[in-house]
């Protein structure tokens, strides 16, 4: 079977009438073409799901000396093999395991803001919070400080309930949790530090 060719041809006097029906039509589908993707963009591209609160700790990490902190959290992925191990009260002490051996598929490990970042209700807060570990001489206290807009509100997110040297458990707020990042059904590799939302300044 031979295709079939359909073929128009328009007079000149008929040309103004046709440009001026279709050539709106065009014109707006060009402009949605070109203003979907930006529309897009300004939208929440990720969803935030439960995880299972056990399998994770957050730890106040020393950097270099341990004059200073950073925030790590340590999640257990399988039981082959223990991730981490916490002991003692106020502060408790968190044993990383995982650095001692070959972790992949066993644990994951998130230390910087590659890795998590700040979530509160439908909007991620991730360029314009950053997550701190400040050590107040009585407790080390992990917060949301705004990164542009000096404005906004601080939060106060956890504390290790104590002073004290090494890696050490943070324990969240009233209100705070953790949940994972999602794109559609497909879970990412990205923590949020998150609450519903915010009822008043910390």
């Amino acid at each position: 079977m031979t295709g079939l060719t359909v073929t128009f041809t328009i007079h000149t006097s008929q040309r103004s009438v046709v440009i001026s029906r279709y050539l709106p039509a065009a014109a707006g589908l060009a402009l949605s073409m070109v203003c979907l993707p930006s529309a897009r963009a300004e939208g929440s591209l990720f969803n935030a799901v439960s995880v299972e609160l056990s399998k994770f700790v957050l730890v106040s990490a020393p950097i270099g000396t341990g004059e200073r902190s950073q925030l790590n959290i340590y999640e257990q992925r399988t039981d082959k093999r223990p991730c981490f191990a916490v002991s003692g009260g106020s502060p408790a002490v968190v044993d990383p395991l995982l650095s001692s051996f070959d972790f992949s598929g066993i644990c994951n490990r998130y230390i910087d803001g590659n890795g998590y970042s700040l979530r509160i209700g439908g909007t991620d807060l991730g360029t314009r919070y950053r997550l701190t570990v400040l050590n107040t001489g009585r407790d080390m206290e992990l917060r949301a400080s705004p990164s542009r807009d000096r404005s906004q509100p601080s939060f106060l997110i956890a504390t290790t309930g104590g002073a004290g040297r090494g890696f050490l458990q943070l324990r969240f707020q009233p209100g705070w949790t953790l949940k994972r990042r999602a794109y559609g059904t497909k879970n990412l590799g990205h923590i949020y530090i998150y609450r519903d939302a915010v009822t008043a300044v910390q």
